[in-house]
């Protein structure tokens, strides 16, 4: 065979198996990703779920303290809640972000904490959502209603787990979570009370919005978009981050029982991995 010859033949070999390459690879994207479609949209994105089903992560829960003693007027400034982006959050959240803010161990093992916290047919709602609210692939049989608030509908329409809806809602724009009186058992919020110039008000509409026994879980990790967190947030740390949780909570007034806080960060068979830290402060709607 001449060289030229030679050439062809390999550049069509090589051609064959890109495509043989890129079909096997498509074939196990779909197997491990769901595609999702924005109303309007034609163009198609790949999600990945991260669950911790079948990782070898474990998911210790240790039980945390919290250290700071809170006067019984509230200490903090206007100045406390400031942030270096003062811009409306509707505008930084204007292009939907259709990725996890904290690593695949960290997201694990808040849905596995869920798993194992929220009792079956609760009615759940998760405020400053996105387009995952972290639970559980069986929640929506064995919950009652899912919902949802967050600044952008552009992210909340992606969120397969929400069996009830959504309602686009900016708790720094207008302060009030667009449900009725006692409507839910649980309210969640992931990684976000560090972006609310208000969470003592935010916290006083969860009262609002659960039932008397009902829980919040407030859960928070070591990442955040420094230009949107509150000035507050950025010069502490993390347990006195939870000690300010549990400080909102306390200026919220007497409607929750004592707090609780649990450090879920997931370990991994390297012991030489740092995943991202999780933490989780709940309360009880009294």
């Amino acid at each position: 065979m001449e060289k030229g010859q030679v050439d062809h033949s390999y550049r069509v070999y090589s051609i064959l198996l890109g495509i043989i390459y890129n079909l096997g690879h498509s074939l196990i994207l779909s197997f491990l990703f769901r595609s999702t479609r924005l109303a309007g949209e034609t163009s198609r994105t790949t999600v990945r779920r991260y669950t911790g089903d079948s990782t070898p992560y474990s998911f210790p829960v240790t039980p945390l303290y919290f250290s700071t003693e809170w006067a019984a007027e509230p200490p903090f400034t206007p100045q406390d809640f400031s942030r270096q982006d003062e811009a409306v959050d509707t505008s930084f959240y204007s292009k939907p972000r259709l990725l996890y803010h904290i690593d695949e161990p960290a997201a694990a093992s808040l849905t596995q904490y869920y798993r194992n916290n929220i009792k079956r047919g609760s009615d759940i709602l998760d405020i400053c959502s996105s387009w995952i609210s972290h639970y559980p692939l069986e929640f929506p049989d064995t919950m009652g209603n899912i919902c949802a608030t967050g600044i952008s509908a552009n992210e909340l329409q992606y969120n397969e787990q929400l069996t009830a809806g959504y309602k686009q809602a900016d708790l720094n724009a207008k302060l009030q979570i667009p449900y009725p009186d006692n409507s839910f058992d649980v309210v969640t919020c992931v990684v976000s009370i560090d972006y609310l110039i208000d969470p003592i008000g935010a916290l006083q509409e969860v009262h609002r919005v659960l039932r008397q026994g009902g829980k919040v879980m407030i859960s928070q990790s070591n990442r955040y978009f420094p230009t949107k967190a509150i000035a507050l947030w950025l010069r502490t740390n993390h347990q006195e981050h939870l000690d300010l949780i549990n400080g909102f909570f306390k200026y919220s007034g007497d409607g929750f029982e004592p707090r609780t806080a649990f450090d879920i960060t997931a370990t991994l068979p390297d012991t030489n991995a740092h995943p991202d830290p999780v933490f989780v402060v709940e309360a009880i709607k009294a």
